[in-house]
């Protein structure tokens, strides 16, 4: 037993030396030769079908279905309070609360420390620039809302 215990120990230690040792650094030469074709834009159609998908009902449906899981995870940890919410996350959830209820609209928002949301962009008529006041509010942790967006002039 005394000869089998060092025995053990040393295959043991070879073993793992084997096993941690970096393979062979690669080097240009082992790249490949061959170069990838650059694809075409999409189609219309599909730019078109894309559009239509993110601005469907299903998709401010799930949108809010986002926001109120975020708003549930809230309030477990914070006991119901808006502490403790970092900027971006404020943000990303203003973000999806418009995106859900004003289609059409490019907008992007802006999120600081103590609760102020600045939103600016377009959008299409004065009905969803009001929306803009009311809805960020509706999420925990936000204050005061900056309005900054305007309605987009129409193309002629």
């Amino acid at each position: 037993m005394k000869k089998l215990t060092p025995f053990l120990m040393t295959c043991v230690l070879l073993f793992s030396a084997a096993a941690c040792q970096n393979p062979p650094a690669r080097t240009s030469a082992d790249a490949p030769t061959t170069t990838q074709e650059v694809t075409a834009p999409p189609e219309p159609q599909a730019t078109e079908a894309a559009k239509e998908d993110a601005q469907s009902q299903l998709r401010r449906d799930q949108l809010n279905a986002d926001i109120r899981a975020r708003e549930q995870r809230n309030n477990a940890f914070n006991d119901g309070k808006a502490t403790g919410r970092s900027e971006s996350n404020l943000e990303s959830e203003v973000r999806s609360k418009l995106e859900a209820n004003i289609p059409n609209g490019h907008l992007t928002v802006a999120a600081s420390e103590d609760g102020t949301v600045t939103v600016s962009g377009t959008v299409t008529n004065k009905d969803q620039l009001a929306k803009i006041d009311r809805l960020p509010k509706e999420i925990k942790g936000v204050t005061k809302v900056i309005n900054k967006a305007t309605v987009a002039q129409a193309k002629s």
